[in-house]
């Protein structure tokens, strides 16, 4: 990649408020007994035996009756639970009824027949299921889990930057707001990021809000990058330095990055996907020793279903992932909340720039 290959440029508005979020109406239930008993032991055991690998015995009396509660909860109200891969193991493997990363989790969910959806993740990914489902209740059980990445940018700044290059098409990463979904030409993800902008047949576009996404796309094309500043608060932390520190004190180690992370960080990795892909590489390729340079839960959710590869982990933690916890998803299965409201007149908008990602296949 050559320093013309990518222009960068600033934030040109600031943050519009988030709509707000009505509570929905349906059948007020009990809250649950959330003691430790025989009953709940037996009935979670089970579960436990998945993420034995990663939860120590002490903890699973804390997890296991949130965990039976909401699975008794959710056939009560005809809800799934969508878990991101960077949700902790309880969550991830215990409650979820859907796994992936947050484009795949809506798609799932719009094929099912729940009525209710919650969203183990952050708002931008609920905003997606809502997108995608606009007559489902869509909740997320901590409306403050917000993201680095999509309060970079907002609807207001992608009009400017129409204005500043009319005519060049705009791509959106699918880790964006509703708002600005709705004003971009097409949505993409981490894994088709090169073939979206490809297949705009253009020799320049505009891309966000991820710079090193960008980056990363543009050594793989001939096509000009024009990428917003905006970055992602757990990927941009790594480095190439640190990458090789990690190579040195560990032999055969197979490194594999997010292509979220710098440029340099995906140079010196021995294979760069999404989560999708770096889960599917851990699968079939079996490496002895492995580092996922990406948010630590994810090594943790693998590792519990896993044998036979070492993992080593620079455990970069997302602070808004975190913000989902099992005693919020029964809070939010119990009382509707927080319900993720997204103005139809903006999500019929955003709806087509996804779509129009979704019909390349």
């Amino acid at each position: 990649m050559t320093s013309q290959t990518v222009e960068l440029i600033r934030g040109l508005s600031p943050e519009t408020p988030r709509t707000a979020r009505p509570k929905a109406r349906f059948p007020v239930l009990p809250r649950p007994n959330l003691e430790w008993t025989p009953e709940v032991e037996a009935a979670t055991a089970h579960l436990y035996e998945r993420v034995s690998r990663v939860i120590p015995p002490v903890e699973w009396p804390f997890h296991a009756p949130y965990v039976k509660a909401i699975n008794d909860i959710k056939k009560t109200r005809n809800a799934v639970i969508l878990a991101h891969n960077y949700q902790t193991p309880e969550i991830y493997h215990c409650v979820s009824d859907y796994i992936g990363d947050s484009l795949q989790l809506a798609k799932l969910a719009s094929k099912s027949d729940a009525d209710v959806i919650v969203q183990g993740g952050v708002y931008f990914m609920a905003e997606t299921s809502k997108i995608l489902n606009p007559e489902k209740t869509v909740l997320i059980p901590d409306a403050e889990a917000g993201c680095s990445l999509a309060a970079s940018i907002t609807g207001a700044d992608i009009r400017a930057l129409r204005r500043k290059y009319p005519g060049v098409p705009v791509v959106a990463y699918v880790n964006t707001s509703a708002d600005v979904k709705a004003e971009v030409d097409i949505c993409c993800t981490s894994s088709n990021a090169v073939k979206v902008v490809e297949s705009l047949g253009v020799d320049t576009v505009i891309m966000v809000p991820d710079r090193f996404l960008a980056q990363n796309v543009a050594a793989q094309t001939k096509v000009k990058i024009i990428a917003w500043e905006g970055a992602c608060e757990v990927h941009e932390l790594f480095t190439a330095e640190e990458i090789e520190g990690f190579k040195a004190d560990h032999p055969g180690l197979k490194v594999i990055a997010h292509p979220e992370c710098p440029r340099e960080v995906v140079e010196v990795s021995d294979f760069s996907g999404s989560t999708a892909a770096m889960i599917d590489y851990v699968r079939n390729k079996k490496p002895a020793r492995v580092l996922l340079v990406t948010e630590c839960s994810m090594a943790d959710n693998i590792a519990a279903e896993t044998t036979g590869t070492e993992f080593v982990r620079p455990c970069n933690f997302c602070p808004h992932m975190k913000r989902i916890t099992l005693p919020k998803i029964l809070d939010s299965l119990l009382y509707l909340r927080d319900e993720v409201v997204v103005d139809p007149a903006v999500a019929a908008r955003a709806r087509q720039s996804v779509q129009r990602m979704i019909d390349l296949g």
